[in-house]
């Protein structure tokens, strides 16, 4: 484990699993909906492609991949919280995906599945939470096949203005609020607008793929700029 804040947001995460979806809903009025389906149509998966992803949560990516791209792709789900697997191995059973979505306990620097084994690897809202962000894409770009693409969706701050302003308000004033009502567990929503203040802006993070080896690496501001698309992919032999 490369990040001393792992033990924490391991816990954090375990403790919110079962309000998760729902605080996600009402924290960003729906907008991680779009914001998903915005990183599904980006991954470029064959008919028959394989998705590995990293941080899977409740697995909100893994059935919107299946369901949009098609029962033929097969996706293999990874995170260290067993809580939040637990909570999405109902989901996947629910939705009649067993036979199509893998889960597996794991953490991103030392994934459970095979090198290069993979078209396509996403992850959703969890990159802010590794200290080692450039280990951690290299441990990815591991995974992933030559010409494979790696999307990273992630919270970011949008640029200065009265956008800015009426953000850092309600994230640092409301959300903890209400988070920590639904979750009964404020501390978690504190360290959510923590993480996200931190984060690189855009292009140091893209600047940090290339240093991890990707190529063809864009960015695509989304919900103007609540949010970010990040897209590389690994270089092709020849």
């Amino acid at each position: 484990m490369r990040s001393s804040e792992l033990p924490f947001v391991q816990s954090m995460f375990d403790h919110i699993a079962p309000h998760y979806d729902l605080l996600n809903r009402i924290l960003s009025l729906r907008q991680d909906v779009m914001w998903r389906r915005k990183l599904v149509s980006a991954l470029d998966l064959p008919p028959d492609g394989r998705l590995l992803d990293v941080a899977c949560g409740t697995c909100d990516v893994g059935i919107e991949a299946v369901r949009t791209l098609g029962s033929e792709i097969r996706v293999t789900g990874v995170d260290f919280s067993r809580r939040m697997l637990a909570q999405a191995r109902r989901k996947i059973a629910q939705a009649g995906l067993s036979e199509q979505i893998q889960l597996i306990a794991g953490d991103a620097f030392d994934l459970p599945v095979a090198a290069e084994g993979f078209d396509a690897l996403s992850i959703a809202f969890g990159i802010r939470n590794l200290q080692d962000r450039v280990a951690a894409l290299v441990s990815f770009r591991r995974r992933l096949k030559p010409g494979g693409v790696l999307t990273v969706l992630e919270l970011t701050t949008p640029p200065p203005g009265i956008l800015h302003r009426l953000y850092l308000l309600y994230f640092r004033r409301l959300l903890p609020r209400i988070g920590g009502v639904f979750s009964q567990n404020r501390a978690a929503y504190t360290y959510l607008p923590d993480s996200v203040l931190k984060f690189p802006r855009p292009l140091e993070f893209a600047r940090m793929m290339r240093r991890a080896g990707y190529a063809r690496v864009t960015w695509l501001p989304l919900s103007m700029g609540i949010a970010t698309l990040f897209k590389g992919r690994t270089p092709v032999r020849l």
